[in-house]
Order: structure tokens, then sequence, then C-alpha cells
């Protein structure tokens, strides 16, 4: 029997992630498993310019973009994950999100990950490669990908 005590609910807080998390809280509630989901800022949203020798950043600081995101974290949650009855944990994490979705599942020994995908088309899959893609190739455990529903499937 297949028994999933935690659940990984990935989000970049998009309407595109929020088609996954019914599956997710659906899974939560059918084996009673605790819910955690986690937030990556992604490191690549700080550009850097060389001047006088030195690299000076572009935007706001780590810090600021990591308490907007528990900011974030925290309106989600109370917005969409306060019906479910199981316990739920959330995490934000700085790094590339693949990588920071693989570590956290094998750290908290998680047994499922559920997450959106954009679906975008192959060209531009293989350009830019996909965070959905990369976590199902490395991910320490079964992986649930869900595609936006306004993207019909189209026989290649």
């Amino acid at each position: 029997m297949i028994r999933l005590n935690r659940i990984l609910y990935a989000t970049d807080f998009s309407d595109i992630s929020l088609c996954a998390l019914p599956y997710a809280k659906s899974f939560a509630r059918e084996y009673k498993a605790e819910l955690h989901c986690i937030y990556v800022v992604d490191e690549a949203y700080q550009s850097w310019i060389a001047m006088s020798g030195e690299g000076l950043p572009i935007g706001p600081i780590v810090q600021e973009v990591l308490d907007t995101a528990e900011q974030q974290m925290k309106a989600f949650r109370s917005k969409h994950l306060s019906d479910i009855d199981t316990p739920v944990v959330t995490k934000i994490a700085s790094g590339r999100p693949f990588m920071e979705i693989i570590r956290y599942a094998r750290e908290a020994n998680v047994d499922l990950i559920v997450l959106a995908t954009h679906g975008r088309s192959a060209i531009r899959q293989a350009l830019i490669g996909g965070t959905a893609e990369k976590v199902v190739r490395k991910a320490p455990c079964p992986v649930l990908t869900i595609r936006h529903p306004e993207h019909e499937f189209v026989m290649p």
C-alpha cells in the first residue's frame, strides 16, 4: 500500500501554480499527510553590473526579497491553506528553484512533490529549461506535475 506522510507543494504564487494546489490538498486530506509548501526566491533575480571593478546589484537586496516572500507566503497560507485540517509547513528558500525543491524534499523526507508546469514548447523548454522537468528528473520521490487547464493538448 502507498503511504504518503509528507507532501510537498511548490509554488511561485502564480495562477498557474495554483492549478496544482487542489491536488496537493486532496492527497494531504486523503492520506492525512503533512502538507509542505515551498516558495523559492530565484537567485537569478539579481543582476550584476561591473562598475569601477566592483559589481553592484540592480534591484532590491536579497534580504528585502526574502522578507517580501515571507509576507507573500503568510498571505498565501491564510488564503489558500487555512481550510486543510492536516499540518501545514511553509518554507521560503533562495537559490535555483529546482535545486531548492529537491533539497527540501530530501531534508524533509517528502513522499510526493506536486507542482504545476507551464507547458512551454519543446524548443523553448530546451533553451530555457524548466523547473518542473528538472524536478521530475532529479527528485528523490515521485512527482505529480499538473498542466494549466488553459493549455490544450496538441498532437505533435
